[in-house]
């Protein structure tokens, strides 16, 4: 049956008029979709509290106030502070299998199947208000505090659990039931949760479980630095990778070789994609989590963070019949996003796109994305000779990693089709020394490739805490600057505050270095020439190293001298 509309509930219930209502959808209108009930409550028309009894009508379910109700400790302990804050949800009561929670936003049907998920127990969802909502967050978690550091002295003490976990991780036949019943229980589904929650809200891009003779560690890696958080007890090391292994629908009864699933959530309103890798090593096995945020990933190139300049260069090269672009750098420096970036802005619906990746990282619409699984044959240079057949005007292939590849994308760029590749390369000059050494005749080099696009990624200066600094001679010699040349150009840091967790830094920014081929550069290839003869003419030609790029950062205030020094090499 069709759910009643608010509006038509608040006028049934004698809180507004019909000319209110209209008033609502108008004032509505102007304020860019924010609900409807929200827009009344601002106006004055009614309370949080009467919005919140007809939400209760509306999905047939029951209100409840807060500020009176007694909330015991271990039912708020199901949810940790994290949870709670991202769901804006409290929970109120256990009763078996079925957990009550209050939630001022009822028709989010999503927080039920998410916390599900997440908890194991069937949800019911009743309605409050958003005031005693945040209120209530302050009051029950403030007292608890609880964090993954309490979380894990809890666990330590657990004798119980300990005496389990050491059962079910003896070598030896696998009793699975037991198994099961471990990696299910709800301190190390609690752990995990949280865990998970704490590396989707700052933005982590992997989280690292790694077992040692005397320790078991969990490290996140934010803005392209792994950060160590509280180690949980050593004897829950097969607990919690067990329990990876069952969200990620792996065969937990094999601890010998390596496995790699997918684990597919849906956090705070939008999809999270984690790629799970398991390693077998000598004390356990290690998992590492690669985080795919699809909520948050613009694939904008405006957003990519290249000067307007470099910018334009690189929209009329991508915008070309044919011919092959390359984008370079070590993994994790953005590759992938800056191709997909250029995909989505050329996806026109007279153009056919398709890609080959390993693996395909994010669907985007309009594109045919087909993803590479060498196990049964279907390698690059398969998949990009079947491509061919499917007459396309694009093709991403995601990285030309032999000769084989490498050939038959130069084949596709002869036969009239852009084709776009990655490769592993320190700078756009090298790459084609690279291209050289993989096989590839140096005039079918000079009759494909357009462009190269080398790019790195250093952490952004966090705004909050950035003040000016002197930089030591040790920074200035790697830089190789003289104090002479310094003169008038600021440096800057991040001081370290909460919103940056003490490091200093806040999010990345990318270094680019766009080398685009001409008559020049196309005879020196067929010369044979070096990669520093062609990194000079690259540089005559108006190339910016990524060095210097990394420079323009620095005395801009947007990156340490620190991170440049890190991520970019000097040129010869």
């Amino acid at each position: 049956m069709a759910l009643k509309r608010i509006g038509q509930i608040l006028v049934d219930l004698g809180l507004i008029d019909e000319q209110q209502l209209a008033t609502m959808l108008e004032e509505q209108a102007t304020r860019g979709g924010e609900l409807l009930g929200k827009v009344g409550v601002s106006l004055g028309y009614f309370t949080d509290e009467q919005l919140g009894e007809a939400l209760a009508e509306q999905w047939g379910t029951t209100f409840v106030t807060l500020y009176d109700r007694h909330i015991p400790p271990e039912v708020a302990r199901l949810l940790s502070e994290p949870m709670a804050q991202l769901y804006r949800v409290i929970p109120l009561a256990l009763d078996g299998n079925r957990l009550t929670i209050a939630s001022a936003e009822p028709q989010k049907i999503q927080i039920a199947d998410e916390l599900r998920t997440f908890l194991g127990y069937d949800i019911h969802v009743c309605v409050a208000t958003e005031p005693e909502i945040t209120k209530v967050i302050e009051k029950v978690y403030s007292s608890e505090s609880e964090s993954v550091e309490s979380l894990v002295e809890d666990l330590e003490k657990d004798d119980e659990l300990a005496a389990a976990a050491a059962a079910a991780g003896r070598d030896g036949p696998t009793d699975l039931t037991s198994v099961e019943a471990l990696a299910e229980s709800a301190p190390v589904r609690k752990l995990l949760n949280m865990v998970l929650l704490l590396a989707i809200r700052d933005g982590a891009s992997d989280i690292h479980f790694e077992p040692f003779e005397t320790e078991f560690r969990i490290r996140l890696k934010a803005d392209g630095v792994l950060q160590e958080m509280v180690p949980p007890p050593r004897h829950l090391a097969f607990a919690i990778t067990t329990r990876i292994k069952v969200m990620a629908n792996l065969d937990i009864a094999e601890r010998r070789l390596p496995q790699d699933g997918r684990i597919e959530l849906n956090v705070g309103g939008h999809p999270v994609d984690l790629r799970v890798s398991v390693l077998p090593t000598l004390f356990g096995e290690s998992v590492v989590m690669r985080v795919l945020d699809r909520g948050v990933v613009s694939l904008d190139l405006e957003k990519v963070g290249m000067e307007p300049a470099m910018l334009r260069k690189f929209r009329e090269v991508i915008k070309r019949p044919n011919g092959i672009v390359l984008v370079t750098g070590p993994t994790g420096s953005g590759k992938t996003t800056t191709l997909y970036s250029a995909l989505s802005e050329l996806n026109e619906v007279d153009d056919k796109l398709i890609t080959t990746e390993d693996p395909v990282e994010y669907d985007i619409d309009g594109i045919i994305q087909v993803p590479i699984d060498a196990e049964i044959g279907n390698t690059f240079a398969a998949c990009l000779r079947a491509i061919l057949r499917q007459d396309p005007d694009r093709i991403l292939v995601g990285e030309i990693r032999d000769v084989e590849t490498a050939e038959i994308a130069v084949q596709a760029s002869l036969t009239g089709h852009m084709v776009f590749s990655t490769l592993h390369t320190n700078d756009a000059p090298s790459t084609v020394t690279r291209l050289r050494d993989m096989g590839v005749p140096p005039f079918l080099i000079t009759a494909t490739v357009e462009a190269i696009l080398a790019q790195r990624l250093v952490r952004r200066i966090c705004s909050n805490c950035r003040e000016e600094v002197v930089p030591g001679a040790d920074v200035l010699a790697d830089l190789e600057l003289t104090t002479d040349q310094t003169i008038g150009k600021k440096f800057y840091r991040g001081r370290g505050c909460e919103k940056c967790n003490r490091t200093g830094y806040k999010g990345r920014l990318g270094l680019f270095e766009l080398l685009i081929m001409n008559d020049e550069l196309r005879d020196l290839v067929m010369r044979n020439a070096s990669t520093e003869d062609l990194r000079e003419a690259a540089r005559r030609n108006g190339m910016v190293t990524l060095r210097e790029s990394g420079m323009e950062g620095v005395f801009s205030g947007t990156t340490t001298a620190e991170e440049v020094i890190r991520e970019t090499i000097l040129e010869a």
